[in-house]
C-alpha cells in the first residue's frame, strides 16, 4: 500500500495478557477505534509499543497481524531500533516479506554514533530495504541529532521521505521546510507540541495519547488544516494535561493506563516495567478521569471516516 505521508499515525501500544503474551483481541479493538476515529496509518513497535522488549518473532507476529486486520485500509508501518546496522537490515527485510507499507528508523541504540557513522546507518538501511522510510529525530532520548546538513546527505536516498521531528524545538520544522521544500514530510512527535507544530506547517503527527483519544486527536490535526484555530485550540487546551503523560519515561504504563480508563485497552506492560500503584497511580488517575468526564463536544466532521472537514 502507497505512504501518504500525512495526518494522525498512532505509535500503538502492544497489548498483553496477564501471562505476558501478545493480546491480539484487546489490539484489533484499539485499532478498529483508531481506524473508526480517521486515523492516517498504524506505527508498530515504537518505544511506546515496547520494541525494547519484543522477540523478533513477537515483532514480525504483530506485523503479520495488523496487515490483515487493516485490510488495505491504512498503511502499516514497522518500526527499527536496532543496535547493529545488519540487524536493523535483517529486521526490516522481514517486515518487508510480512507485508509493511513502510519503516520508521530510530539511529543507532545504545552507541552515541558520530554524524558520519548515523547517516550511513540510515543509508544502508534504505539501500537494502526498498520500503518508504520515515526517520526518526529525538535527541531528547536517543542522544543523536539529526542535523540539517545530515538530512540534506540522506535526501540522496529517494525512499527516505519522511521526519519524524521529536527535538523538542519547534522551528526546526520551518528549518526543514526552509531547506528541503518538499522534499520531506514532516511530522510533529511530541504530543505537547501537537498544535504548535501544525500551526508552522507540520504534516502530520505521529502520536502517543491518541490511543485513549483518537477522536479528539483526529479533531486537532482536522481542524487545523482547515484553519480553525480556535475551534482546535479549545480541544488543545483541554487535552494537555493528557498530552504531558506522554513526555515523562513511565509514558507507557500512564497512556496504557489511559487506554484502559477509556475502554480502548489494558494496563499489562512487560518487565521490567511494572504497572504503577499507589499515591503515582492515584494522581494520574487524577488526570485521566476528569478529563474523560469532561470530553469536549467535537465539531462534525472533525473525526470519523466519513463526512470530513473540507480542507
Amino acid at each position: 500500500m502507497k505512504v501518504i505521508w500525512k495526518g494522525v499515525f498512532p505509535a500503538v501500544t502492544t497489548k498483553f495478557t496477564a501471562d505476558d503474551q501478545l493480546d491480539f483481541a484487546a489490539f484489533d479493538k484499539n485499532i478498529e477505534a483508531q481506524i473508526a476515529a480517521g486515523i492516517d496509518g498504524i506505527v508498530l513497535c515504537g518505544s511506546l509499543g515496547e520494541a525494547s522488549t519484543l522477540a523478533d518473532n513477537e515483532k514480525i507476529s504483530l506485523v503479520k497481524h495488523t496487515v490483515s486486520l487493516s485490510n488495505g485500509r491504512l498503511p502499516v508501518i514497522f518500526n527499527i531500533a536496532e543496535q547493529a546496522t545488519k540487524a536493523a537490515i535483517a529486521i526490516g527485510k522481514k517486515a518487508l516479506d510480512a507485508g509493511a507499507d513502510g519503516l520508521m528508523v530510530l539511529p543507532p541504540m545504545r552507541y552515541k554514533a558520530d554524524d558520519h557513522e548515523t547517516v550511513t546507518f540510515f543509508k544502508e538501511v534504505a539501500k537494502n530495504v526498498p520500503l518508504p522510510i520515515l526517520i526518526y529525530n529525538n535527541p531528547v532520548d536517543y542522544a543523536i541529532n539529526i542535523t540539517m546538513d545530515m538530512f540534506a546527505q540522506l535526501a540522496e536516498e529517494s525512499n527516505i521521505q519522511a521526519i519524524k521531528e521529536s527535538s523538542r524545538d519547534v522551528s526546526n520544522i520551518t528549518r526543514l521546510f526552509n531547506r528541503f521544500g518538499n522534499r520531506f514530510s514532516v511530522f510533529t512527535g511530541v504530543d505537547t507540541l501537537g498544535m504548535e507544530s501544525l500551526a508552522v506547517g507540520a504534516d502530520g503527527w505521529l502520536a502517543g495519547l491518541v490511543n485513549a483519544f483518537p477522536r479528539e486527536t483526529v479533531a486537532i490535526y482536522r481542524l487545523m488544516q482547515a484553519g480553525r484555530y480556535d475551534e482546535a485550540r479549545t480541544i488543545y487546551r483541554w487535552f494537555l494535561p493528557l498530552l504531558e503523560l506522554d513526555i515523562h519515561p513511565k509514558l507507557v504504563q500512564y497512556i496504557k493506563l489511559a487506554e484502559a480508563c477509556a475502554g480502548l485497552g489494558t494496563e499489562y506492560v512487560r518487565a521490567p516495567r511494572l504497572a504503577i500503584t499507589g499515591a503515582e497511580r492515584e494522581k494520574i488517575l487524577n488526570i485521566i478521569n476528569p478529563a474523560i468526564a469532561n470530553r469536549p463536544q467535537l465539531p462534525e466532521g472533525s473525526w470519523g471516516v466519513a463526512n470530513k472537514l473540507v480542507i
